[in-house]
């Protein structure tokens, strides 16, 4: 078990039913991000690994977006928060990646903290009111008909997390030699 900023990684469980095993590998890979930015510095975080502009922080403001766009926004019909409500993301498809240097690992933290609690506040209800297969209130783009289910949107955002999870290993460990885990 690893330590995070917000206490203990838990992994997922080896029996569980389909819900708190996608639920607990989500909040592993939410943990993973945490672990991977955790103790560093506002400069340590905004450190690019070459020949990418990656950081840590782009990563960590862009997972915030992507976990209360697909919730709240995608699933709900409910609307951005700030900041991200004021950005134009047409004209800076890039803006939480490039703006995220600017924060402090503080700023950062809460942001993300924020929007995991909004994302958890839509899954809790969600669930409480039935199951996976709950179709999301927008439509997809590929699709035009159709819309997402709540365990698609779960899926995504493990693979979402998982991806990037990965990026930002190597990104860790560019900076302090931390890897794994």
């Amino acid at each position: 078990m690893s330590e995070t900023v917000a206490g203990p990684r838990v992994g997922p469980p080896l029996h569980g039913d389909e819900v708190a095993t996608l639920r607990a590998y989500l909040d592993y890979q939410r943990d993973t991000l945490r672990l991977k930015c955790s103790g560093l510095t506002q400069a340590q975080l905004a450190q690019e690994h070459p020949p990418t502009s990656l950081t840590l922080a782009g990563l960590m403001k862009h997972l915030a977006l992507v976990d209360y766009h697909w919730f709240v926004v995608i699933y709900t019909g409910g609307q951005l928060p700030s900041p991200f409500d004021e950005v134009d993301f047409d004209a800076d498809p890039e803006w939480e990646f490039r703006t995220a240097r600017d924060d402090s690992p503080e700023t950062l933290r809460a942001l993300f903290d924020e929007c995991v609690a909004a994302a958890d506040r839509v899954l809790d209800d969600a669930l409480a009111k039935g199951g996976l297969e709950q179709p999301s209130v927008a439509k997809s783009r590929r699709e035009p008909e159709s819309t997402f289910s709540l365990r698609w949107i779960l899926l995504h955002l493990i693979e979402e997390y998982a991806r990037h999870n990965g990026h930002a290993d190597l990104i860790r460990e560019s900076i302090d030699g931390q890897a794994g885990d």
